[in-house]
């Protein structure tokens, strides 16, 4: 028999599962690490409607000359009320994230809407790798912020709700990208020690690691606690600004760096 021809490979003989020191230790390519990965809250900010979502986009269409702008969106209550109906109707989980990715992906199709003028474009999942195109053509990239595992989503850890939600997504995307942070514009000043909607003494927590806020075990916090814990897996992404988008001036701030907010970094 002919000696066969083997084509050398690092993985050729793994399982997959390994976990060797050439496995673990990779230095990702950084593809698109200047640009600006932003979601808009659904509930926090656009159910509010025309007086919360307007001045936003205003400080947006005026940093878009300074900064590549990607924009995604959350779903609100919407969401949850299919959340709450598919769940009483007893469907999987998968099935739910499948309901629920459809309203912050229509209020991704209302944003570009108001932002068409100003070279606002609604993405697919299927057109990410248009990116670059879109960005050398001026526009601002509108994407639902929901991951698109749809009804291969992962079993959660105590309920049907899915965990990978539109946090999870921004926080994917800007790590697919080389973004080392990630903005969440919300209606609160960032994390609290509790909801400060419920409990007016709760305590602002201006920055702190991952893990740290993980071993806390907060009762309510900002974000889907999944992020926090990709975020001690991340290797681009390593930091989470969230900022009070109802405030003036916030959204061009953070836009501009400044350590507004909250900051949750990568501390493992």
């Amino acid at each position: 028999m002919a000696d066969r021809k083997i084509i050398d490979s690092m993985l050729a003989d793994a399982t997959l599962t390994d976990q060797s020191e050439a496995i673990r230790n990779y230095r990702p390519i950084l593809m698109m690490p200047d640009v600006k990965v932003i979601k808009i809250g659904g509930q926090s900010v656009l159910d509010r409607g025309r007086s919360a979502v307007f001045p936003i986009l205003d400080e947006l269409v005026a940093a878009k000359d300074q900064h590549k702008l990607l924009l995604c969106c959350g779903g609100g209550t919407r969401a949850r009320h299919i959340y709450s109906v598919a769940s009483d109707l007893e469907m999987p989980t998968g099935v739910l994230a499948a309901l629920g990715g459809y309203v912050p992906r229509q209020n991704a199709r209302m944003l570009q809407m108001l932002l068409a003028q100003h070279g606002g474009i609604f993405m697919l999942h299927d057109d990410f790798e248009k990116l670059p195109l879109y960005f050398n053509l001026g526009c601002i990239p509108i994407l639902t912020g929901m991951p698109p595992f749809g009804y291969w989503e992962k079993p959660g850890k105590g309920g049907r709700i899915p965990a990978n939600r539109t946090d999870a997504g921004v926080f994917l995307t800007a790590e697919v990208l080389g973004v080392k942070r990630a903005i969440f514009i919300k209606d609160e000043d960032g994390l609290f020690s509790d909801d400060p909607k419920k409990n007016p003494s709760a305590r602002h927590i201006p920055k702190v690691g991952a893990s740290e806020l993980l071993a806390m075990d907060l009762p309510d916090m900002v974000v889907e606690q999944i992020v926090i814990e990709y975020l001690t897996r991340a290797r681009s992404c390593t930091e989470l600004q969230i900022i009070n988008g109802m405030i003036s001036g916030n959204v061009t701030r953070a836009l501009a760096g400044e350590d507004i907010g909250t900051i949750i970094y990568k501390d493992t």
